[in-house]
């Protein structure tokens, strides 16, 4: 089964996707991250926009069959797709068509954004209807 969890209180969701990305990259898994096209594309430029030393390859799922393969984070709207099913980060306000082909799920909640926080508590209430056991990881007590 899935592993969910909650990364509560994200101050930037997507800067907070930056930094979740190159620590997952570090420990060697793949990660596909998913959201809204326009969520996906600040995504992806401040992913080039990184330090040297902080680079993340990536691509997007418009790139051709060969490059997804290769890559070891994938950004997309749609994770039917997806070659591979290690992590998966979620920026987006529904729970992801076909999350139970990961190992893990990510929800990542805004600190700040009482709609977001409402459309999170919607997805937590269907992971914990279908059994699924819930980790909650609050960013402000771990200081992230």
């Amino acid at each position: 089964m899935t592993e969910v969890a909650f990364h509560f209180n994200a101050p930037d969701k997507v800067a907070y996707a930056c930094r979740f990305a190159r620590k997952v990259l570090r420990s060697d898994a793949r990660l596909v991250i998913t959201g809204p096209a326009p969520v996906l594309a600040a995504l992806d430029r401040q992913l080039w926009s990184m330090a040297p030393q902080d680079f993340v390859a990536h691509c997007t799922d418009a790139a051709d069959e060969d490059l997804r393969l290769a890559s070891p984070v994938l950004l997309t709207s749609d994770v039917q797709g997806a070659p591979h099913h290690e992590v998966l980060l979620n920026l987006g306000a529904d729970v992801p068509e076909g999350f139970g082909r990961f190992e893990k799920l990510i929800e990542v909640v805004s600190a700040h954004d009482e709609e977001d926080r409402g459309q999170a508590r919607n997805r937590w209430r269907h992971y914990a209807s279908r059994g699924y056991a819930i980790v909650r990881h609050d960013l402000v007590l771990k200081g992230a």
